[in-house]
């Protein structure tokens, strides 16, 4: 598995205890609910094959904890062989100080509305978040939890800073604090920051919280108060 380099020293110190119940929690919920989302599925798999051509899913590389890279799952939303680079473009002018133009969009992960890339499908589950849904098996497999910062594009991570790099200390979650707090109205900066304090908190409470402050996020689709 490839790891990027870190460039900085500094780390956040997990409680084990609390490292063995999250995990535990991620693996139940996620077995609990994989029934029940399992119509869901179906009918989004679909839907996809019918609306435009390609494959059903979309695999991307991220990073996860400690700059480990890995291949996060996703219901394709996008035409196949999209040009990467306005994604690129737009990340790069976020970290920069600008603001994602995402209003009307939970922004699970640095969407924009508008994009011409995106499938007639694809703006739906995109808005719902259900494109989110295979990363349960990324979950499953300990790459990703079901809370934590969202996992970077290694290009990103390219441009990190000592300090940004501390919210790659912990695993990557489907769902986080800048996702039911933050969305457009949150710089780049206040995202990290939002990140590393969430990790630094280290409360089973605080990510059942954000579990079930997701659920009004994906139903209508836009970020928490």
């Amino acid at each position: 598995m490839a790891v990027l380099q870190q460039e900085q020293a500094s780390i956040i110190t997990f409680n084990p205890t609390y490292l063995k119940v999250k995990r535990l929690l991620d693996i139940v919920i996620t077995l609990l609910a994989a029934p029940l989302l399992l119509f869901v599925v179906i009918l989004i798999a679909i839907c996809i094959k019918l609306d435009s051509e390609g494959p059903v899913f979309f695999r991307q590389k991220r990073i996860g904890q400690d700059g480990r890279v890995f291949e996060m799952l996703k219901f394709r939303s996008m035409y196949v062989n999209s040009d990467q680079n306005i994604h690129k473009e737009k990340i790069k002018l976020f970290m920069n100080g600008g603001k994602l133009d995402t209003s009307g969009d939970p922004s699970l992960a640095y969407k924009f509305r508008n994009d011409p890339r995106v499938t007639r499908v694809g703006r739906i589950i995109r808005k719902t978040s259900l494109d989110e849904l295979p990363q349960f098996w990324n979950v499953l497999r300990g790459e990703m939890s079901l809370v934590g910062p969202r996992p970077p594009l290694p290009y990103e991570v390219e441009m990190y800073t000592e300090r940004e790099w501390l919210r790659l200390c912990g695993k990557p979650g489907c769902t986080g604090t800048w996702q039911v707090y933050g969305r457009s109205r949150v710089s780049f900066q206040d995202m990290i920051e939002m990140d590393i304090e969430y990790l630094q908190m280290q409360s089973i409470w605080q990510d059942l919280k954000l579990i079930i402050l997701t659920i009004p996020v994906m139903i209508l689709g836009r970020g928490g108060a």
